[in-house]
C-alpha cells in the first residue's frame, strides 16, 4: 500500500484517508490520526475535519511502537457508510436506537457515540429517526446538528424501504394502506378516525412470496409514524411474524420479523444521491 499521497480536490482530512486509502480498514485509518501518524506536509494532524487543500501531502508514518487497538464495534453492528456528516448502520435485531428513561439497554447511539470520540473526544452523533428494538435493517445518524436539521427536514421525501414476514396473506397482492393513527399512548399505536389527535399514515406494499400461510411483504412509507407498518398490516388481518403486540400468534424467530432493507435520501451537505441496501436476515429468510 502507497503510504504518501497528494490531494487534488479540497476536501476534509478523515473522509480524503478512507477514499485514498481503501486497503485499510476504517478503524486502522481512525488509530493513524489518533496517534499522529498522518502527517501533512510533514506536520502530524490528529483532527478528524483538518481542512485540505489541494496539493496538499499526506504522508503515513506508523509508530514504531505498537499502538492501543480502537476497540470493535459490538458482534452483529455494522458501519456501512461513515463521513465528516453522517453515519449508515446497520442494526441487528435486539438493538434500542437510544436508552430509555431508565438508561437500560443495548443502544446504537452510545456505541457510536464512544466510536466517534475515539478519534475526537468532543465529537457527538444526532439521532435522524428511529427503529424498534426487535426490527433490524438501516439505520443513519448525524454527526453534525446541521446535518441532523437537514435529515430529518426532508425524512419524508426520502425513500425508506421494509421488507415483513407477515402471519396471513394480504388479501390483494399489492395496494396501498391509508389510515390515521393514534400514538398518544406510549405502548401501543392505533388506528382513528382522523382528528387532532391523528396522523396520516400511507405504506405502499406489494407480495413478493407466499408459503405457508405467511406472506413476504415489501413496504414502501410515504409517512414515519411510529409503529406504522406494525399498525397498518395488523388492521389488514395479517400482523407481522412475532409482533404479539398487534395480534400475532406465533414468534418462531423471537424477534418481529421486520427490516429496514434500503434507504435512498439526499446527502445532507451536498445533495449527492445516497442509496443502501441491506438483504433480510437468515433467521427471517428461512421462515418463507
Amino acid at each position: 500500500m502507497k503510504l504518501e499521497q497528494t490531494v487534488s480536490t479540497p476536501s476534509p482530512l478523515l473522509p480524503f484517508l478512507f477514499e485514498a486509502f481503501p486497503e485499510a480498514k476504517k478503524t486502522k485509518v481512525r488509530q493513524w490520526l489518533k496517534h499522529g501518524s498522518v502527517q501533512v506536509n510533514g506536520r502530524s494532524i490528529t483532527q478528524f475535519d483538518h481542512a485540505l487543500s489541494a496539493g496538499d501531502k499526506i504522508a503515513i508514518r506508523p509508530q514504531k511502537k505498537p499502538v492501543e487497538e480502537v476497540s470493535p464495534l459490538p458482534p452483529g453492528l455494522k458501519i456501512l457508510h461513515e463521513d465528516a456528516s453522517l453515519l449508515v448502520v446497520e442494526k441487528p435485531a435486539g438493538w434500542l436506537t437510544i436508552a430509555k428513561d431508565s438508561g437500560k439497554g443495548r443502544n446504537i447511539y452510545s456505541v457510536l457515540m464512544d466510536h466517534v470520540r475515539s478519534v475526537t473526544p468532543k465529537l457527538r452523533v444526532w439521532i435522524v429517526h428511529r427503529l424498534d428494538r426487535e426490527t433490524s435493517g438501516l439505520i443513519v445518524f448525524a454527526k453534525t446538528e446541521e446535518a441532523k436539521r437537514i435529515l430529518q427536514e426532508n425524512w419524508q421525501d426520502f425513500e425508506k424501504r421494509y421488507l415483513a414476514i407477515t402471519e396471513g396473506i394480504p388479501a390483494k397482492p399489492e395496494g396501498t394502506f391509508r389510515s390515521h393513527l393514534d400514538e398518544s399512548n406510549p405502548m401501543r399505536v392505533y388506528s382513528a378516525a382522523a382528528s387532532e389527535d391523528t396522523r396520516e399514515a400511507v405504506t405502499h406494499y406489494r407480495v413478493l412470496k407466499r408459503g405457508a400461510g405467511r406472506a413476504l411483504v415489501e413496504l414502501n412509507l410515504d409517512t414515519g409514524r411510529r409503529h406504522q407498518i406494525r399498525v397498518q398490516l395488523s388492521d389488514a388481518h395479517c400482523p407481522v411474524l412475532g409482533d404479539v403486540r398487534y395480534g400475532a400468534k406465533s414468534n418462531p424467530a423471537e424477534r418481529l420479523a421486520l427490516h429496514a432493507s434500503q434507504l435512498v435520501f439526499k446527502h445532507p451537505d451536498d445533495g449527492r444521491k445516497m442509496r443502501f441496501e441491506s438483504p433480510l436476515p437468515k433467521n427471517l429468510a428461512s421462515l418463507i
